[in-house]
């Protein structure tokens, strides 16, 4: 059983923001920021009772109970309700709001519908992401910073911004037309793919994942596919890839939480019935005629899934030649490179990496140590030590260090051999 210590954190984690997106959707609060104050409230209130009173029977609900009950205080007391907004509340709303439950229904609702509107038009497209990520994601402005791989000063001020358009344009969580969910749903998919993607490919805190995000992605990506209005063949794709990915999760780490390779990964602890749920919904997202970024990395997803073959590479390459054509990113180009060496070798693939120049990035660097380990030992170490320069992760600089050792020592085994002749 989870102490105080543990179980706090982890509510804030999973349950910070599904507050927020309920009082915001409940009470129809104009300013979000009102509801991250008392969802800060809630969780400082949880500290100090818990400590003294013990963790509750259902914790989660004493949360939501206290969140709900604080907000009708600030309508009551706080001056703030009589001179902005107690005329955009409705009589009637407060009599509905006193037999309000706190159900997965309603979080789930609360948590789309804020999605929905945070991702405002009035916004730029990259800026209604960093809002939907901060706010209902409780992602940090350093997780955001690596997810757009910026810095976190610019994510300061584009944030800064994007509040600043909403607070004066009377944000409010309110139906949407179909044309605007249609309008919207794009930005909303790219959100739950940086989420997806922080849970799986994490830099925080040395995590190399962070399952409850990964979880927290597809739960919202399945609730798409239940409205028809959302169930799109992206969405599916989307979906797909999340399964494809998922499946391979107990795989991807040892029980001293340091990461495993794909190739040296134990296949049969890649859970089938997520690669079988990914078949389904990636030939669900063949029903259009267009083809996303979602559908190719999907079927990059699904082809690693598949046991070795003599063409399995080359399809895999064929699929990235077609994403960095749709959407160009330093990653994509760096697993390109690394699908090309799988089809013509780790020398030919040297050219087409070195010519990426990416000499900042530690996957730059990592990518040349694995293709130069077989030709140039020298060279290999050198650039797993340029990685490990460059990586803020704990985790990777311990693999990368694992990967310099073993060629010392390959190494040595050969010069002490050449010796002996």
């Amino acid at each position: 059983m989870m102490q105080q210590n543990e179980i706090t954190p982890h509510l804030f984690r999973t349950e910070y923001s599904k507050i927020v997106a309920v009082l915001c959707k409940t009470f129809h609060l104009k300013h979000i920021e009102i509801a991250e104050d008392i969802a800060s409230d809630t969780f400082l209130k949880a500290s100090e009772n818990w400590a003294i009173y013990g963790i509750p029977e259902n914790p989660a609900a004493w949360l939501y109970s206290v969140a709900m009950n604080k907000t009708k205080d600030y309508f009551k007391h706080i001056a703030v309700f009589e001179t902005k907004i107690k005329g955009a509340v409705k009589a009637n709303e407060f009599e509905t709001l006193q037999d309000f439950e706190f159900s997965r229904q309603n979080i789930r609702d609360s948590q789309l519908a804020m999605i929905f509107s945070v991702c405002d038009q009035s916004n730029p497209t990259e800026a209604q992401i960093c809002l939907a990520l901060q706010i209902l994601c409780g992602f940090s402005v350093e997780e955001i910073a690596n997810a757009f791989l910026t810095k976190p000063e610019t994510i300061k001020k584009r944030l800064q911004r994007a509040r600043t358009k909403l607070r004066s344009n009377n944000f409010q969580i309110k139906s949407l037309s179909e044309a605007e969910i249609k309008l919207r749903l794009e930005t909303v998919l790219k959100t739950l793919y940086l989420l997806f993607n922080e849970g799986y490919f994490s830099k925080t805190n040395n995590q190399v994942i962070r399952k409850e995000l990964c979880s927290e992605a597809i739960r919202l990506a399945l609730v798409l596919t239940e409205d028809p209005l959302t169930n799109t063949p992206p969405t599916n794709a989307l979906l797909a890839l999340m399964c494809f990915q998922s499946s391979r999760l107990a795989a991807r780490i040892n029980e001293k939480g340091e990461a495993i390779l794909f190739e040296e990964q134990d296949k049969s602890l890649w859970d089938q019935t997520l690669i079988q749920r990914g078949n389904y919904y990636l030939v669900n997202a063949t029903s259009g005629n267009g083809i996303s970024k979602y559908h190719l990395e999907a079927g990059i997803a699904y082809w690693h899934t598949v046991p070795a073959g003599p063409n399995k590479w080359q399809y895999i390459l064929q699929l990235y030649n077609q994403l960095i054509l749709i959407e160009y990113s330093p990653v994509t180009a760096l697993n390109r490179a690394f699908a090309f060496s799988r089809v013509y070798g780790r020398r030919q693939a040297i050219a087409e990496t070195e010519n990426l120049k990416m000499t900042a990035s530690n996957y730059y660097h990592g990518l040349l140590g694995y293709l130069y380990a077989d030709t140039d030992v020298a060279k290999a170490i050198y650039h797993y030590r340029q990685a490990m320069q460059l990586t803020k992760s704990k985790t990777e600089k311990i693999t990368l260090a694992k990967e310099i050792e073993r060629l010392k020592d390959g190494a040595d085994s050969i010069n002490k051999n050449g010796d002996n002749i």
